[in-house]
């Protein structure tokens, strides 16, 4: 069993560290905690921990693989960032959102401007006209424009 746990030991480890690869290639797949386990249960049965047969070895693997499952999920916890404001615009992210027009927004056209945050965008609203300086806010968006209401 010795020879059968040292070769079966290697190949978890060889296997754990395929998957560490993967998750450090391709950051997401939150494939490093099942690696984790597959490393730590491979030193196990290399250091001579009957895993497979024995309650004990057993035990000591679920444990040994739920100590390290956790504390990879907290150190990845710690090294991925904060929640931050999306970097990408969506037309339905701009939904509640204010901006200034910029150039007079009517209800038949989208040639009307509202400038929100530091990007453009054709604007038309529901009914009436907005001119410009004033303060809008979107209610909703169709294609590639945002279809806006002046705040009172």
């Amino acid at each position: 069993m010795l020879i059968e746990g040292i070769t079966l030991g290697w190949v978890l480890i060889l296997l754990g560290a395929v998957l560490l690869l993967i998750e450090a290639y391709q950051p997401g797949f939150f494939i490093a905690v099942p690696a984790t386990v597959l490393v730590i249960l491979g030193v196990l049965l290399l250091l001579g921990i009957d895993i497979l047969s024995s309650t004990w070895g057993l035990l000591a693997g679920v444990v040994a693989a739920l100590v390290a499952a956790s504390i990879t999920v907290w150190a990845y916890g710690r090294l991925t960032p904060g929640k931050k404001p999306p970097t990408t615009l969506s037309r339905d992210s701009l939904l509640g959102l204010e901006g200034v027009v910029t150039r007079e927004v009517t209800a038949g056209t989208i040639s009307g401007k509202v400038q929100i945050g530091s990007m453009e965008w054709s604007a038309r609203t529901e009914s009436g006209s907005v001119p410009a300086g004033k303060r809008v806010i979107v209610v909703h968006s169709e294609g590639v424009h945002i279809v806006v209401k002046e705040i009172e």
